[in-house]
């Protein structure tokens, strides 16, 4: 009898720890994972982009350039290349599904040829020399998509941005200042411009979204 009492108080225990290990990591820690991960501005929604009307134009966590014809005014800032997989193409369209591995390293002509060809369309576009261009403008991030630059390729584009939207340069500094994030923690890493929200700041809109 006393044994029958011992294995079924065992058969007991047992079952209440898995029903508590249930309760705990199959509910409770789940929801609290999932009401994280949703507070703040950078949340697992995607971090959603909004213009001036409400309509998502993207995520302030990737980069996309705002793509215009050929030969019209591009009155918006440029992030750094998407990248491409292709050996024949310095440029991506600005599309997160061209931000693909690339096998070319340090020592690749190939990544050589890109760099100057993405040197020689950046200075054209920014009117400036081919020197004067910062290494992020002609290389793409780790990630591929990432929606900052640094202040420099910033600064050179603040002229062309000006004169195409009528702003004054200053009033443009200004707003590439509002949206320049310091370093993490005050100390690791650098300063940089966040593209995506610098371009809805100048009127970036959703073209075919409606407004609420």
């Amino acid at each position: 009898m006393r044994w029958t009492q011992r294995f079924l108080g065992q058969i007991v225990a047992g079952l209440s720890v898995l029903l508590a290990l249930t309760v705990i990591l199959g509910i409770a820690y789940p929801a609290a994972v999932w009401a994280v991960s949703r507070l703040g501005t950078d949340s697992a929604e995607g971090s959603a982009l909004r213009d001036a009307n409400g309509c998502v134009v993207g995520s302030s966590l990737v980069g996309v350039d705002p793509q215009v014809p050929d030969g019209e005014p591009d009155p918006y800032f440029h992030a750094r290349v998407t990248g491409s997989v292709a050996d024949d193409d310095a440029f991506a369209p600005g599309d997160p599904s061209a931000a693909l591995p690339t096998n070319q390293g340090p020592s690749s002509e190939i990544l050589a040829s890109f760099v100057e060809q993405r040197r020689a369309a950046v200075a054209e576009r920014e009117n400036v020399a081919p020197e004067a261009v910062p290494v992020d403008a002609v290389t793409g991030s780790g990630s591929g998509i990432d929606p900052h630059i640094s202040p420099a390729y910033a600064a050179i584009q603040v002229p062309r941005v000006a004169a195409v939207t009528g702003r004054s340069e200053d009033d443009v500094r200004a707003l590439v200042a509002e949206h320049t994030d310091g370093r993490q923690f005050g100390f690791l890493g650098a300063e940089a411009v966040n593209v995506p929200e610098l371009n809805v700041a100048l009127g970036l809109t959703a073209p075919t979204c409606t407004p609420s």
